[in-house]
């Protein structure tokens, strides 16, 4: 009876539907969550496992026993079933994670779907409200200390307030704000990146909450008015056309090294982020300001990347070099696998065509008068 019900359900696996984890997409998942009725993969199957057995009852498909109840409730149910149930009424704003992704992004997604099953019940979909506010922590912008500050985001304006302050001490346009998870590099399982263009500059606002639920609900609750106001702006468009550009995750991001223009320039350590079409540099990783900037326009308006140095110039590590038309940045990645993702990411955003809002940022993307945060984006720092 064992192998039996264990060759019906490594048949089932394989249907259309099935053969995809049902929260992640990964291929060939391994695990099911039987009272449920979904096949899932390794890492899916440990979030299943942490809502509880009154949630979810995860079974493998290779190394447990199946009974007949089981896989008669595989059969009935499968993945296609299931997403019509426990997606029904997902907001179009709503992230759904793949593979790979942050894991606060994935476990919160689960949570929602079978935990809160918040697309079922639309009345818990908190952050598709034009108004909220609550707590964050938030780091400062010159030390790594990190503090207890309010945020509000109401008329898509998202504003944070200094202590005991009445008054915020920034109002951001949500339409100019890109948000984005980050917990390796802020050490946070939380941690969430705020960027946007402040005075010609790039300006990074730092958050975390203790509460993986809060953090992804200010996340979505951002997405959100961004997807509302580019349906405004493009009321032609549908929202499935509009929704990878409501957040960029950063293409690459990391140590690189980079010279001066001048060829006996040294190289310095630098860290490196691609924000879409911004290639960054700070002295840290979680710097408040850059201290340069470069467009990345198109590869026919003389942008390009390659591998080595112009001659003349010194060589260091695995080097590689970035030509504009105004300027050429030689860099330098640790290693050979470093330098091949860094110029991998620059080749495809240098392959992709030039939106409008493209365009509208290398405009605000201005030189700026010597000071602490104010490097202009041609800078020899």
């Amino acid at each position: 009876m064992g192998d039996r019900n264990g060759r019906r359900i490594s048949e089932l696996v394989k249907k259309s539907g099935n053969n995809q984890c049902a929260d992640c997409g990964y291929d060939n998942p391994e695990w099911a969550s039987f009272n449920i009725g979904v096949f899932v993969c390794t890492t899916c199957a440990t979030w299943h496992r942490s809502l509880g057995t009154h949630v979810s009852k995860v079974k493998s498909l290779k190394l447990d026993r199946w009974d007949d109840e089981q896989v008669e409730g595989m059969e009935l149910i499968g993945n296609v079933k299931a997403k019509e149930k426990y997606e029904a009424h997902r907001p179009a704003c709503y992230r759904v994670p793949r593979h790979g992704d942050p894991q606060v992004l994935l476990e919160q997604w689960i949570r929602a779907k079978y935990e809160r099953e918040e697309f079922i019940h639309v009345d818990k979909q908190t952050y598709v409200r034009n108004h909220i506010e609550g707590i964050l922590m938030k780091k400062t912008s010159n030390d790594n200390k990190y503090y207890p500050r309010k945020f509000e985001i109401a008329d898509s304006v998202l504003k944070y307030y200094g202590h005991n302050s009445k008054e915020p001490k920034a109002s951001i346009p949500i339409a100019n704000v890109n948000v984005c998870l980050a917990p390796i590099k802020m050490k946070h399982d939380t941690g969430m990146q705020l960027t946007y263009l402040s005075d010609g500059s790039t300006r990074h606002i730092y958050v975390y909450h203790e509460s993986g639920e809060t953090i992804i609900h200010w996340y979505n609750a951002i997405r959100n008015i961004k997807l509302n106001l580019l349906m405004v702006a493009y009321p032609s468009v549908s929202a499935e056309e509009v929704i990878p550009y409501l957040t960029n995750d950063f293409a690459a991001e990391g140590w690189l090294s980079k010279t001066g223009p001048r060829e006996g320039d040294a190289y310095r350590k630098r860290w490196f982020t691609l924000d879409d079409r911004k290639l960054m540099y700070h002295d840290s990783p979680l710097d408040a300001y850059p201290k340069g900037e470069i467009f990345l326009g198109h590869k026919d308006n003389n942008y390009s990347v390659k591998e080595g140095v112009p001659r003349g110039h010194k060589e260091q590590d695995f080097p590689f070099s970035l030509y504009t038309p105004t300027r050429n940045f030689v860099l330098s990645a640790p290693t050979s696998e470093d330098r091949i993702r860094w110029v991998a990411a620059v080749e495809a955003v240098l392959e992709r065509p030039l939106r409008p809002q493209d365009n509208q940022m290398a405009v605000n993307l201005v030189r700026k008068r010597p000071g602490k945060f104010s490097l202009d984006i041609f800078s020899i720092g």
